[in-house]
């Protein structure tokens, strides 16, 4: 199915038609991973399941690692081939 890269706000994007989101049970605020496969020259995209976290865990804490996650992942990835 082709699609044309439209803008959204300052950014770009592309529609999803309704049929594909139904099928991967996304809707509007649905979390979703995003990968560029430079072998297949295709993007990836895949829902991302909500995880349960266990009792006592400070979700403020979690957000806090994942932001630092999403800031270094470039070194962590270099430094997880060490």
């Amino acid at each position: 199915m082709k699609r044309k890269i439209c803008a959204i706000g300052t950014g770009q994007g592309v529609s999803i038609p309704r049929e594909m989101l139904e099928k991967l049970r996304l809707s509007v605020g649905s979390e979703v991973d995003l990968k560029l496969d430079e072998k297949n020259n295709t993007v990836v995209i895949t829902r991302v399941e909500k995880k349960e976290h266990h009792k006592g865990v400070n979700m403020g804490f979690v957000s806090q690692v994942n932001d630092f996650i999403e800031k270094y992942r470039p070194a962590l990835k270099e430094l997880s081939k060490k």
